[in-house]
């Protein structure tokens, strides 16, 4: 008795649900983009730099070790840890020591004369060793934004209270592909707003050298 011949499958049609789902998949997945540390390198100038006072500068290094150190001004630079790092870092931006027309009406600081004058003229310095660890500078990265944040936040939402939201999460919102063209026109002006009072002065020096 002769064997029947076992039936073909017909893999055309399976290939063309494989491309539907493959179209349906591509068009409906979200990407994630890494954005990386957000820095804004300052324009070449051949003007001469302009003079900035010792108070003004809030000074960290990271040694070898891992081992944050906080030189303010009057002080000859003090063991600090991460956990206390944005705390100080928001009581330095917002102290408001300055007078005259460097006063700083929004700051709610002690006004400490020997900090920082107003938020456009506090600078934040960051030094690292070579030995450093990755985990280390992201970590000390990270508490130096959330401090700009916090005041950010704090200002955002005293100035914009009907919109419910804070600046990060405006700032988040209007940088998401999602959102309408609409709701960016109107976050954008309140976004570059707080930037403006609050900029975000953040320097970073060269690493130094491991003895």
């Amino acid at each position: 008795m002769a064997k029947r011949a076992a039936p073909e499958v017909n893999a055309g049609s399976m290939a063309d649900i494989a491309f539907l789902l493959l179209i349906f998949f591509l068009v409906t997945t979200t990407i994630e983009i890494d954005s990386g540390l957000n820095r804004k390198l300052p324009p070449i100038e051949e003007t001469e730099p302009p003079i900035i006072k010792e108070r003004n500068i809030f000074q960290l290094t990271v040694n070898a070790n891992n081992e944050l150190f906080l030189k303010a001004a009057g002080s000859e630079g003090d063991l600090i840890k991460l956990k206390d790092l944005r705390k100080a870092a928001v009581a330095f931006l917002d102290n408001g020591g300055g007078k005259g027309e460097d006063a700083c009406k929004a700051c709610k600081g002690k006004r400490n004369p020997e900090s920082s004058d107003n938020f456009q003229k506090a600078i934040i310095s960051l030094q690292n060793d070579r030995g450093t660890s990755y985990e280390t500078y992201i970590a000390v990265q990270n508490e130096i934004i959330a401090a700009y944040n916090v005041l950010r936040n704090r200002e955002f939402e005293l100035k914009y209270p009907n919109l419910g939201i804070n600046f990060v999460e405006a700032d988040n919102e209007y940088n998401d592909a999602r959102t309408s063209a609409s709701r960016k026109a109107q976050l954008k002006d309140k976004i570059e707003d707080i930037k403006l009072l609050i900029p975000q002065k953040f320097s970073e020096a060269e690493p130094k050298k491991s003895n």
